[in-house]
């Protein structure tokens, strides 16, 4: 099973949204809860493409929540790098 590490910034990112978007005090739980899978399969998220490449992501409790990662088969070791809302023109997914 790979290791789930959660950066700094991803962990700032998450309190970000919780703060701005009034999101529930189970937030951190349940955000977990979207992790486990990575455990398991750590290459089950999309892959991103442009300035995003090879990062990957999982959507969050929420379908608008990006959970952005990148999976070292070497390690064995799955980063989570930033937590974000897909609604926003500055997303991992966005076009530009």
């Amino acid at each position: 099973m790979a290791a789930v590490v959660v950066t700094p910034t991803a962990i700032a990112d998450l309190d970000r949204l919780i703060r701005s978007h009034s999101l529930p005090r189970t937030t951190r739980q349940r955000a977990a809860t979207s992790l486990r899978a990575l455990e398991r399969f750590p290459l089950i998220g999309a892959p991103l493409a442009g300035r995003w490449a090879p990062y990957r992501f999982v959507l969050g409790p929420w379908r608008w929540m990006l959970i952005v990662y990148v999976y070292d088969e070497t390690a064995d070791q799955v980063a989570v790098v930033t937590i974000q809302d897909a609604r926003s023109a500055a997303s991992a997914t966005s076009a530009s």
